[in-house]
């Protein structure tokens, strides 16, 4: 039976009434003691759902971070004042109003099972007092709330301070062309046309992308994904070599480059020249390229070329073009052009004449198989397999040899192009082939090493 404890007015006796009685006799001095109603000044008293004072008015649960009236009934997920309210958990960083630290809501101990455990935030100390127990992947204080990391460049409270790695790199498609979707710091666009079906159709093309496509995967480490290829036995129709997709490739190797990247743009395939028309051309004509389409699109002029890849480039980038076609010497239309003889002795010829044709600070260096007014072909005579000349003696010089620098490089070139010449009877003039380098700044090409 339910009792309460009341005291004797008279004689001071403790004594255990029952529920609900009005008066009580006390056994000592037999005296008659009126109770009065129960108030409203015990702890067990406060209301609740199984003890409220006024019904018509719903239990008010205490304020988080407040002392609960009722110590023992402070809402928790086994002992909450008002079922429909959930459980309410400590706010991090203050102290629980259960004055028990151990209480503060973890994996083993929440205060509510509907809330999941509120982590502590990374730079501040636990609540626990105990950095062990600092969310982390093994030791998480809610197995539903999975762990946060500290922020980068900060001390993280786990002890072990493993700084979470970003992993956010995507390469945005571009208009039509289907890029890659890992941007490395190292990128490369490889175009080859072998004009089929045409009347001045080439052999070796394709094959010269082939052989840079495995030269800079393998010897130099350009990531395979970061490397796009247009050739005319590519499936995806976005690969094909046309004039829309040779611009959207250009425009994707620049796209989000910044300092360190280095970018490589190699095309082999027709070249052309075409008369100037904005007055920025020393010798009066514009130097192209000629996509798989040019005669029904048009060819791609050298101040598009300029304008895409060149004067967007940022400052600690570097771009190197490699352009194995006829009349080929300036079509990235870079300001300064370097004369080198047999000796070894050059000369930077300043081609500017009006608008500007550098970068935003970067390095641009172009490698062309022949100066503006000579031709250049594909040939048996290096291995058998039909080349470009220009392509072969580039990828093998630099296989032979690790430190090079541009004039050395241009030198060997020059001379390998030449043996190959002689013994294919190719010794006048006008079937003469130079390498020729041109640059958005002059530099002493014998001191400078490649760097790609």
């Amino acid at each position: 039976m339910d009792r309460r404890i009341c005291k004797c007015k008279w004689c001071g006796m403790i004594i255990a009434a029952p529920i609900g009685a009005q008066t009580i006799t006390c056994p000592r001095c037999q005296s008659v003691t009126q109770l009065q109603p129960p108030r409203n000044n015990s702890f067990a008293n406060f209301p609740t759902p199984n003890n409220n004072m006024r019904p018509e008015f719903p239990a008010f649960p205490a304020r988080p971070g407040r002392m609960s009236p009722n110590p023992n009934n402070f809402p928790t997920a086994n002992n909450n004042m008002n079922p429909e309210f959930p459980a309410y958990p400590a706010r991090p960083g203050r102290m629980n109003p259960n004055a028990n630290s151990s209480n503060f809501p973890t994996a083993d101990n929440n205060m509510s099972p509907g809330s999941p455990a509120y982590p502590a935030r990374p730079g501040r100390i636990n609540p626990n007092g105990n950095s062990n127990n600092f969310p982390t992947a093994d030791d998480n204080m809610s197995p539903g709330f999975p762990a946060y990391p500290a922020r980068p460049r900060r001390m993280s409270p786990n002890t072990n301070n493993i700084q979470p790695q970003q992993f956010n790199i995507m390469s945005p498609q571009i208009n039509n062309i289907r890029a890659p979707t890992v941007h490395g710091r190292k990128r490369a666009v490889l175009c080859g046309i072998n004009y089929r079906g045409h009347p001045k159709s080439l052999k070796g093309s394709i094959n010269d992308v082939l052989s840079m496509r495995y030269f800079l995967v393998n010897k130099l480490g350009f990531p395979n994904a970061s490397v796009i290829f247009l050739t005319e036995d590519e499936k995806d129709p976005y690969k094909y070599p046309t004039k829309a997709n040779i611009r959207s490739a250009l425009r994707w190797l620049v796209h989000g480059c910044r300092p360190g990247d280095s970018l490589v743009f190699h095309y082999s395939g027709h070249g052309a020249r075409v008369r100037d028309r904005d007055g920025d051309e020393i010798d009066g004509h514009d130097e192209s390229l000629c996509p798989v389409d040019y005669e029904t699109e048009g060819r791609i002029l050298d101040d598009e070329i300029n304008s895409t890849i060149v004067r967007p480039l940022p400052c600690g980038a570097t771009l190197h073009g490699i352009i194995d076609a006829c009349f080929s010497g300036t079509s990235l239309d870079l300001p300064f052009v370097c004369r080198i003889n047999r000796a070894g002795y050059f000369k930077w010829e300043d081609h500017r004449i009006s608008s500007y044709k550098g970068t935003r600070g970067g390095t641009a260096i172009s490698i062309s198989a022949c100066d503006d007014h000579q031709s250049s072909g594909d040939t048996t005579a290096f291995t058998g397999v039909p080349m470009g000349a220009l392509t072969y003696s580039f990828i093998q010089t630099l296989e032979q040899e690790t430190k090079l620098s541009y004039g050395r490089l241009i030198m060997r070139m020059h001379n390998k192009i030449d043996e190959a010449q002689k013994r294919l009877g190719l010794n006048g003039a006008n079937e003469t082939q130079e390498p020729q380098l041109s640059s958005s700044e002059p530099f002493d090409i014998h001191s400078k090493l490649v760097a790609i």
